[in-house]
């Protein structure tokens, strides 16, 4: 059962709730999750006045790095399961070619 936010230190739902503000980075040619832009994070930080930024921008980066390792387990599944289908769905014709020297 996944936990609620309020079930986290302050500290932690801070770092959530500044953590939905900051755009994604995606790369362009094969559109991978890279995480949060953080250039993004003082303006969050200074606007909302976040007192403990240490302990604030902890908190940002380990939940981005959670985020994108789940956002990398499903583009690996994905392309496993596309490999898959595209390797199964040839015309099921085997073709052996005996050549004799």
């Amino acid at each position: 059962m996944p936990l609620e936010p309020e079930e986290f230190p302050e500290e932690v739902q801070v770092a959530f709730f500044i953590y939905a503000f900051l755009s994604d980075k995606i790369e362009g040619m094969s559109g991978t999750y890279m995480g949060k832009d953080f250039l993004e994070v003082d303006l969050y930080l200074n606007l909302y006045g976040i007192k403990d930024r240490k302990e604030t921008v902890f908190w940002l980066k380990v939940i981005d790095n959670v985020n994108v390792s789940i956002h990398r387990e499903r583009q690996d599944r994905e392309r496993k399961s596309e490999e898959r289908r595209s390797s199964s769905s040839g015309d099921g014709k085997k073709y052996v070619h005996n050549v004799k020297g």
